[in-house]
């Protein structure tokens, strides 16, 4: 059965707040999802879309078609007034929207192994930031991603939009502070797995390239302005800085978290050519 929606009643005001309203998402445990790729990525990631509203007035694609037949979801057919609200574009309204339920944020999602590579952004204050280091730990190897302490929200629509869908291809787990995680760490290391922790910052001893990326590694990503917290600059086995030449004082956090995981799967690449 498809619900209409063609005015801002109860169920438009409750996807409205899920974009602009951290405090509703949690609490309702779900969050709305925009863009081709990342509801694709969603769907084949199998993450439960809960609902799926689709523009009425649309000439709809093969592709939303297929979503709307093949998705167990509820489906609503909403105006292209609400839907064009809900998009997030100016000049463009979307054909399909996802609402998806938030997967819990449990430490146990993350893999764990004698290759494992983490990433932790130590409270961000942008979600841009966020989805584009998703972004790139998906493009360069990682297994899952921590975001600790009082941060921006992962799902946060900008957020969402700057994962381009890697959001939903590796775990992102939200952490309260530093100390839940490395409580994580001794367990990981008590089943035999020598994870270092290794943090960037611009007083580190080694430059990235020196780093052994090839063993275990949680690799730490400090906040936009203030860097990594002294609780996670003490936990730190190492310390690693990315050389830089020009008139640049420092990297944007997610620019930096890029530069080191490529640096990460440069290493891992080269060492399994050697075996």
């Amino acid at each position: 059965m498809v619900l209409r929606v063609s005015g801002r009643n109860a169920r438009f005001q409750q996807w409205k707040a899920l974009l602009g309203n951290r405090t509703k998402r949690q609490r309702r445990g779900e969050f709305l999802v925009q863009g081709v790729r990342p509801i694709t990525m969603a769907v084949e990631h199998g993450w439960q879309i809960r609902e799926l509203l689709y523009d009425t007035s649309a000439q709809l694609s093969g592709w939303a078609r297929e979503a709307l037949d093949t998705v167990r979801a509820e489906k609503f057919a909403v105006s292209r007034e609400l839907m064009h609200e809900l998009g997030g574009k100016a000049d463009t309204v979307p054909e399909l929207l996802a609402v998806v339920a938030l997967p819990e944020d449990n430490l146990r999602r993350i893999p764990v192994g004698p290759t494992m590579l983490t990433v932790v952004f130590d409270r961000p204050t942008s979600p841009g930031n966020i989805g584009t280091l998703v972004r790139s730990a998906d493009a360069f190897g990682a297994g899952g991603v921590i975001v600790t302490g009082h941060a921006a929200d992962v799902y946060d629509p900008k957020a969402v939009r700057a994962s381009t869908g890697s959001l939903f291809a590796l775990p992102v787990v939200r952490v309260p502070s530093h100390q839940a995680v490395l409580s994580w760490v001794a367990d990981v290391r008590a089943n035999g797995i020598g994870i270092g922790i290794m943090g960037t910052d611009e007083r580190g001893i080694l430059d990235a390239a020196e780093y052994d990326f090839t063993q275990p590694t949680l690799t730490l990503i400090g906040n936009e302005t203030t860097g990594l917290s002294s609780g996670w600059r003490e936990a730190c086995n190492q310390l690693v800085r990315i050389p830089m030449f020009g008139s640049a004082s420092s990297l944007n956090a997610a620019t930096a978290a890029t530069v080191v995981m490529y640096e990460s799967a440069r290493q891992r690449a080269a060492a399994a050519a050697r075996w």
